[in-house]
């Protein structure tokens, strides 16, 4: 039997929250626990999750057209002429930091699915990991191209992200802050190693779909639509404002909510 389409309200609340948490140094873990602990909305099923990360794939690759486009053009000089370049440079460092997350994402998710998705496991590594983000913003960083070695390790703390709460962006771009990266510099980086992970998700969620299940279309579109949107425009207006804002806004809010899910979740 056909599972219960979700409504298009919840499909637009899912859809924000996923579009702003995605790219953000907060947690989607933790915001999604709320909608599902406050209503009795049905579960919202693997469909509907693998629409909302093409939506916000969609919006990377957008925002980073230029740049992916730089990375075509070089890899066809590559494979043409032997020549290497900056743009190479770039992908291959990306290449590197996503192979942990890639490896242990893979060998954990059972274990991740059976154990960690508690609601005080999101909790402590919201707070937890808001304050290493705290931590590692105070350092300064000034460097505005991550090494080799430094992007290794960036890959190795993203891998840190299968833990329910720890926010990929968040733990991304505190380790590249933590490393000597400036606030740019750390968020961009992060910002194109979402490009394979998201994908690389979303093409794992889409092979689990059940082939029997019926789609329900509508929903759906409006969770692509709404995901891609908000997840273009947080990535335009963090960028644009990272380096003066910094990142105590998002820690405060990460130690409230996490104080929030302890307390009454």
């Amino acid at each position: 039997m056909d599972a219960e389409p979700i409504s298009l309200t919840q499909a637009a609340l899912l859809a924000l929250i996923q579009g702003a948490t995605e790219f953000l140094p907060v947690s989607s873990s933790a915001h999604l626990i709320l909608p599902a602990a406050l209503t009795d909305w049905p579960d919202q099923g693997l469909a509907f999750d693998v629409a909302v990360h093409l939506g916000t794939l969609l919006a990377v690759l957008w925002h980073f057209r230029r740049e992916l486009r730089g990375f075509s053009v070089s890899v066809w000089g590559l494979l043409a002429h032997s020549e290497w370049d900056a743009n190479l440079h770039w992908a291959a460092k990306v290449a590197c930091a996503t192979v942990p997350i890639a490896v242990l994402g893979w060998l954990g998710r059972d274990f991740v699915e059976a154990h960690l998705r508690t609601t005080e496991t999101i909790a402590v590594a919201t707070i937890v990991f808001g304050l290493a983000l705290w931590w590692a913003d105070r350092r300064g960083g000034q460097a505005l191209l991550p090494s080799y070695p430094v992007a290794v390790l960036i890959g190795l703390a993203q891998a840190l992200a299968i833990i329910p709460g720890a926010s990929r962006a968040g733990v991304t771009i505190a380790a590249a802050l933590a490393l000597g990266l400036g606030r740019r510099a750390a968020t961009r980086f992060s910002f194109l190693l979402a490009v394979p992970a998201i994908g690389g998700a979303t093409l794992l969620m889409a092979t689990e779909i059940d082939a029997t299940d019926r789609a329900h279309w509508p929903p759906l579109l409006l969770g692509f639509a709404i995901a891609a949107l908000c997840g273009g425009c947080c990535i335009a207006a963090f960028t644009r404002f990272v380096e003066r804002i910094g990142m105590r806004p998002f820690v405060i809010y990460r130690l409230a909510l996490g104080a929030l899910l302890l307390a009454f979740f």
